[in-house]
């Protein structure tokens, strides 16, 4: 995973995404990439969309809960968006949680959390026109 997986900044938050199973390697790339683009780019912010995955273990939840505190530790805060119903019910089932992993049910209201908001749209037609 680590340098296959885009980082993406806009502004100074990171965007970025598990698009498959983590083994120990790729786990510890993407985790040593992240981290480095977070003090590189000054993020104050990280998303990281998890739709995806079809599931989730123990494994990828530590790697998740260990990227969450590592960041926070930089000065950014972490926003897990996108898990899927089927995902949520298994991590619940097996007793796993994710203490610590801000979650947001898809990217953009995820970045809404982390301060971004998208411009309104004026309507076709409509006059740009200053209100006093």
């Amino acid at each position: 995973m680590g340098a296959g997986v885009p980082i993406l900044r806009l502004g100074d938050v990171l965007v970025t995404g598990l698009l498959s199973e983590l083994d120990d390697t790729s786990a510890l790339a993407f985790t040593d990439e992240l981290t480095q683009r977070i003090v590189t780019d000054r993020a104050r912010g990280v998303l990281i969309d998890i739709s995806r995955l079809e599931i989730i273990d123990s494994f990828v939840a530590r790697t998740l809960m260990e990227l969450t505190t590592t960041a926070r530790l930089l000065g950014a805060r972490v926003v897990v968006a996108g898990m899927r119903p089927a995902v949520s019910i298994t991590l619940v089932e097996l007793g796993l949680r994710l203490n610590g992993v801000e979650t947001a049910l898809n990217a953009e209201q995820g970045m809404t959390a982390l301060g971004w908001y998208q411009a309104r749209q004026p309507q076709e037609g409509a006059a740009d026109v200053p209100s006093r």
